[in-house]
């Protein structure tokens, strides 16, 4: 299973981004998927959680109503649609894989990672 994020770059606090996780080799309903975020010299920390196999979602408390984890099952990507950016959620951020029933927000519990991508809230 290999996983492509992409979607990062630099916005202005309020602003908006959508992150993609493109997923090959499995799908969607094989895995539940998570995104972190990992900020230098910080731990990385969860974000959002997707239960593929019924749609449940988990939000960490300071992006929930902010923050949307969807998937798209036709092009094998899950997404984050991040609106209403803060400086504080600048971060590279990531997307992972776990066992499909699991709603865990500890990073050990992802077998699968894709590689980060950076996202800055700047003004």
């Amino acid at each position: 299973v290999q996983l492509q994020a992409s979607g990062g770059g630099s916005v202005q606090p309020g602003g908006s981004l959508r992150l993609s996780c493109v997923v090959s080799g499995s799908s969607l309903d094989s895995h539940s998927f998570g995104w972190f975020r990992q900020v230098p010299g910080k731990e990385r920390e969860w974000v959002s959680v997707l239960a593929s196999s019924d749609g449940s979602t988990l939000y960490r408390p300071s992006v929930k109503g902010r923050f949307t984890v969807s998937k798209n099952s036709a092009d094998n990507t899950v997404y984050l649609q991040m609106s209403g950016l803060k400086p504080e959620d600048t971060a590279v951020y990531y997307c992972a894989a776990a066992l499909p029933l699991l709603m865990a927000t500890n990073p050990s519990y992802y077998e699968y990672w894709g590689r980060g991508t950076l996202v800055t809230v700047s003004s």
